[in-house]
Order: C-alpha cells, then structure tokens, then sequence
C-alpha cells in the first residue's frame, strides 16, 4: 500500500497543472487558501495520500481508528 500511496502522491504532483485544467478552480480553495488556492489544494491532498498510505503501511491508521471510533463499532 505504501508503493501505491507514494506512486499516487507523485503522480498527482507531477501532474497537478493538468488536474487543476480538468477539475477547473474550487471555489473554497481559492476563497480561503489565496490565489492559487487550486494548486495548494492539489498539493495537500497528494501530501496526504501520502501520509495515510504510509499510516496503512506501519498500522498506525488501524491503531488511530480503533482509538478513536473503536468505541462507537
């Protein structure tokens, strides 16, 4: 998963001119993260792409969620 999530994560930033042309501007994006707020928006979701796949790769996504919702399932 980890291989998957960091491919994914690179994938999304080499190509995030082309993401940002075929999903057009987010609006709260750019309201609240400034100008260029599409592309920064873009960034932090491959950033946590990354950093949930490697959360599922060493168990601490399994850990957090039996933590925090383990008690309502």
């Amino acid at each position: 998963m980890f291989i998957i999530g960091f491919a994914l994560a690179i994938i999304i930033l080499r190509y995030r001119i082309q993401i940002k042309d075929f999903i057009g501007e987010v609006g709260f994006a750019e309201k609240y993260l400034g100008i260029g707020g599409t592309h920064n928006l873009i960034i932090i979701i491959a950033f946590l792409v990354f950093i949930v796949s490697l959360m599922y790769s060493l168990g601490t996504l399994q850990s957090l969620m039996q933590a925090t919702l383990g008690r309502f399932f």
